[in-house]
Formats: structure tokens, sequence, C-alpha cells
């Protein structure tokens, strides 16, 4: 009986209190932006970082250990992109509602089919992921997936609003399809783009471009003056269509590549709100696809 009682006690610990909006985390903008898109006005959404940052170099800050302390739920993307930060995050924030046991930890890359998961990892291979690329947010038929398992998590956790959050996914679900169907046509088909660093792949698989060479000689690994000399030899043969380069990564080394080839930089946002057109995610890829049309 005791024992009942106590299960009891603790999961009325976990749940919303009747009237008071759900708080929850969000490392990354697009996922901040997703949840909104699902949980309106009876969620908190505190996002960690900002659009004009690098992802892959958060380190945890007192505010973010406050915030998860605070938090009903936490949402991360995933694949060890923020293994940096998250793990200390959850552990000093002492949270039981955020622990990977628990409803409120969510990882939103369980509901994605990784690409290129590596065989084998060393540090020689520069900044490599070893449970595969984790920029899958440029995939809008994998965010769609996401975004109804959002919606679960968010009626589990708060049940008197489930049909509220679920019914938000149906909209939002039904709003991506409908900008599906017009990026689809947009003609990227065989066309050809260096990268400065391995974030479009699932882009490119999704819309059938080929991103032909990076400026980066390896992930995270800033070029050397052979290795760009090189890079622009192999664009003589692949004659690529744009150099893609993100908001946050070093502008000259793609300047100077544009400046030997004629070959046009595009920037293009990595994330929801990196440039001012990219309000919420659905703005954020319309924005990209624009770009590299």
């Amino acid at each position: 009986m005791k024992r009942t009682l106590w299960g009891f006690m603790l999961l009325l610990g976990l749940a919303v209190p009747a009237g008071a909006k759900m708080q929850v985390v969000a490392t990354l903008p697009w996922i901040g932006s997703v949840l909104r898109e699902i949980g309106g006005d009876k969620i908190q959404v505190t996002m960690l970082v900002k659009p004009s940052q690098d992802p892959h170099m958060i380190e945890a800050k007192p505010g973010m250990i406050l915030a998860a302390r605070k938090a009903d739920a936490l949402f991360f993307n995933g694949l060890d992109l923020e293994i940096g930060y998250v793990p200390l995050l959850i552990d000093s924030s002492r949270n039981p509602k955020i622990q990977p046991d628990k409803p409120g930890y969510f990882d939103c890359s369980r509901f994605v089919d990784p690409i290129e998961v590596p065989e084998s990892v060393d540090r020689r291979q520069g900044d490599v992921h070893p449970l595969g690329n984790p920029h899958y947010h440029f995939s809008a038929p994998a965010v769609l997936k996401i975004s109804e398992g959002m919606a679960q998590t968010l009626g589990q956790l708060d049940p008197a609003q489930a049909a509220w959050y679920q019914a938000n996914a149906e909209a939002f679900a039904a709003r991506l399809r409908a900008k599906q169907e017009t990026w689809a046509v947009v003609p990227l088909q065989g066309k050809r783009f260096v990268a400065h660093h391995r974030m479009y792949e699932y882009l490119a698989k999704e819309y059938g471009f080929t991103i032909s060479g990076y400026v980066e000689p390896k992930p995270g690994i800033p070029p050397s003056s052979g290795y760009i000399e090189t890079l622009l030899k192999s664009m003589e043969q692949s004659k690529p269509d744009g150099i893609l380069v993100s908001p946050y990564s070093s502008k000259k080394e793609a300047a100077y590549i544009s400046a030997q080839t004629g070959v046009k930089v595009i920037l293009l946002p990595h994330d929801v709100g990196a440039v001012p057109e990219t309000g919420d995610y659905l703005a954020f890829i319309n924005t990209v696809l624009e770009a590299v049309k």
C-alpha cells in the first residue's frame, strides 16, 4: 500500500499542475519553433542556443542549468550534437523530470534514420559524429515525424491538453505537407555545390543535388592554403553552382575561392532565426531552397 501511494505521489510530482504553462527547454531554435507550433500558449519554451551561434561550439552556462532545473521537459537534437553540454545540464539540474528514463527527456533523433554513420571514428578524421550526421533538421519529412512524437509527449506530460497538442500537430503537418508539394518542384536535381561544412547532406539527398567538395578538409578543421589550391583544381572539373556557407562560418575562404573561380557564395541559414526571413521552421526551409535553386 505504501509503495502504491509513493508511486502515485511521484507521478503527481512529475505532472504539470492544472492551469500552469508547461515549462519546456529546447536546445536549438528549430526545435523551439516546432514546439511552439504544437504547444501554442499552453507551453513556455526556453531555447538554449541562439540562432547566431555555432551549434557545435556550445558550452553549459549557469542560466542553462537553471532552465533545466525548472523544466517539465527537455527537447534536444541528439546524435551527439549537444554532447558537450546536455549531459552536464541534466546531471547538474538534479531534475527528475528530464532524466533519460522519463518522458521529459526527448531526443529528437530517435525519430530519424541517420545518414553518414561512420564505421569507425578517431580524432584524425576531424569533428566526426559517431552516431551519424546530426543536421537532419534540413529534412522536412524527418521533422514531420518528430513533430508527431512531440505532440504525443506533450500530451503525456499534460493529459488535460492532449487533444490540443494533437490538433496543433495535425495542423502543422498539413501546412508542412502543403509546402512540400511546392518545394518538390524546386529545380535542384543535378546541381552541384561546394559546402563549407558537412551540414546540407540531408537536403541534398532529398532534392537530388550533389555536394562535390568542402571548404573544410575535415569537419571542424580550417583549410590550409595547400588544401584550398587542391579544392580549386577539383572545382575546375566539377563546375559547382555555388559555395554554401552558414551565417556563423568563416567567410574569407569562401570569398577567396569565389574570387578565383567565379563561383558565387550562397549564404544558407543553418537554423530558424539565423536570418530575418526565417522566423519559423517552414520559413526556414523555404528560405534555404529559394537560396539554392
